[in-house]
This record gives C-alpha cells, structure tokens and sequence, in this order.
C-alpha cells in the first residue's frame, strides 16, 4: 500500500503518524507532503526517515490512500486530482463535508456506508465526532427531538499559531495583533467565538455541529441549537449536551447503553468525583461521557457531559479509523 500524508508537518498531521504507528497501520510507501518551504525535510514514522516531497510529486506517485490534513482550500485544489489518479483522499477540512456527493464518516456511526467507490471521504469537525459518537445510540433508541449543545473547545483546536499565543500570553511575552490568533487573549480566559461569525451571529463553528450532525445521523429533523467556546485547555474539547427525547427512558438504561456502545468509555459516578475531564483524556483515542442525568424540567429530558482529545477522536484517530474501515 502506498499512503499518502498530507499536510504531514501540521498539528494534526504530526498526530496522524503518531496514531498510524500505534494502531501499526501496514505500508509499503509512505509518502509525506507539505507546503514548498518544507520540502525536502525529514519525517520519521516507526523509525525510518522519508522526505517531505511536493504534491505534484505526491499525485505522480499514485498512492492507494491520502490523508488530508491541509485546509480547505489546498483540499478543494488537490483531493480532485488524487482522485483523478485513483486514490482515496480522507479529507480532514471543511471543504467536503456538506457536499451532498461525499461521505461524511465517524466510523462508529455511520461507518456502514462505505465503499470501494468512494474516492473523497470527509472526515467532520472535532466537535462534532464526539457528540455523534455520544448521540446515535440514545437516538437509535430513543429518538431525539432537539438538541442544546455547549461546547468548551481546546485553543489547540485552531492550530499552531493559537498555540504560540497561549503560550507567549504565559510567559508573560508581548504580541503584536498580526501574530495573535484570536481577538482576545486566551491564557485565563474564555472566548465565545469560535471560527467566523455568520448573518444570523452564529459562528462557523456553531453551524457546523448543527449541520454535520444531522449529516452524519441522518436526522434532518432534529432541532439544534449550540454556543461553541474557546477554553485555554491544552488539548481537549468538553460539551455539556442537553437532549430532548421523543421518548421516556429510564436513566439506568441510557447508562448501560452507553456504557456498551462503541467508541465510549462512561466515566459517571460523582460520588466519587469520576466524571470526563479534557485533561485525562489527551493521547486517547475514545470518547468519554459521564454526568449523565434526567433534566428534570423537561419532559423525556436528558442531560450529558461528553469529552475528547481533538486532536485525536476529533482528528487523527477518526480519519485512521476510516483508512481501517476501507482497508478491511
């Protein structure tokens, strides 16, 4: 199998090899692929060197598979052109994921729909892994009416120029306007905007949980509404989901079947103060749900608290997933 990486030195991409050599994902040829200044560097992945090569060189190479990992834009500009040679791109931006043509994938969802003649995959926002992942069995079992979501999302999630800022905010290092990643500071502080905002003072990131979900659950109907939140969290994004069922449950059930469904790990016993934390779930590749209760100001209403490493679940792990989906 040749495999293709691109965007290979980004956040992400780096997160990608990190997954592909724990979950000892077999190629022949690996083939990493960044912007022109990095061509020509060095990758390592399970202790071998390959050089970053250009994407016309990648795209004469014809590999089998290309993890996307470049933007929106570079993927709108090149995953065409993969395909032309036949590869399977895995795209992990924006670009392709609304498009009526492609596949939007959490393998534990919706994984079934994949096939052969699938040549552009999108891989959905971080946020939204999660909070299928967490979602689709209660929906399957219960159906759910509307959704309220909160998100608690980790400034990693922006990339590497929100990292600099946290940490030159943090060492106490001054920066001009140009360099800063966001509006505001982040270190000690919270910022409710994550992404652009659109005409109706939403922003991209809120849309995104709204669309993308009933995508990938195959729920046009569901009703909802989310605040999407930057947190000075070093990996990690939190959601405090508030759910509306079209039935009654018995909240026992709801926590065993979570408790049983793919992907989850219930960390739920707040009598002991277990409950998911961003924190213990970095460098973890599973989803984890806990504060599971009754909202007991709604009828069939139904609180949870739903963790996971973006990076990870959120990134990476879900776009190997569905290389692993693809090569079995």
């Amino acid at each position: 199998m040749k495999l293709a990486l691109v965007g290979a030195t980004g956040l992400v991409g780096q997160e990608m090899i990190e997954v592909l050599q724990e979950q000892k994902i077999l190629f022949d040829t690996f083939i990493p692929v960044a912007s022109a200044r990095s061509v020509g560097k060095q990758v390592t992945v399970n202790d071998k060197n390959y050089p970053v090569v250009s994407m016309d060189d990648a795209i004469a190479m014809k590999p089998d598979y290309a993890l996307f990992s470049a933007g929106g834009a570079t993927s709108l500009e090149h995953a065409p052109r993969f395909r032309e040679v036949g590869t399977t791109v895995i795209d992990n931006s924006s670009a392709w994921r609304m498009d009526p043509d492609v596949k939007l994938v959490v393998p534990e969802v919706n994984g079934h729909l994949l096939s052969s003649e699938d040549k552009i995959i999108a891989n959905p926002n971080c946020s939204t892994i999660q909070l299928v992942v967490a979602l689709n069995p209660i929906h399957q079992n219960y159906g759910i009416k509307r959704l309220v979501i909160s998100t608690y999302q980790s400034y990693t999630g922006t990339g590497a120029n929100a990292v600099r800022q946290y940490d030159s905010e943090r060492n106490g290092d001054v920066q001009s306007k140009e360099e800063m990643a966001y509006a505001h500071p982040i270190f000690e502080n919270c910022i409710p905007h994550c992404d652009i905002f659109l005409e109706n003072d939403y922003t991209k990131e809120e849309m995104k949980l709204v669309h993308e979900t009933r995508k990938i659950m195959e729920a046009p109907d569901v009703k909802i509404t989310a605040t999407a939140v930057r947190v000075p969290v070093h990996g990690g994004h939190s959601e405090s989901v508030n759910i509306e069922l079209d039935k009654a449950f018995d909240i026992n059930d709801v926590k065993t079947l979570l408790s049983e469904s793919n992907g989850i790990t219930v960390q739920d016993n707040p009598k002991e103060n277990e409950y998911p934390m961003p924190k213990y779930a970095r460098k973890k590749d599973g989803v984890f749900v806990g504060r599971i209760r009754r909202d007991e100001s709604l009828d069939n209403g139904l609180n949870i608290w739903v963790v996971a490493d973006n990076l990870r679940k959120g990134a990476a792990t879900n776009a190997v997933q569905i290389l692993q989906h693809l090569t079995r």
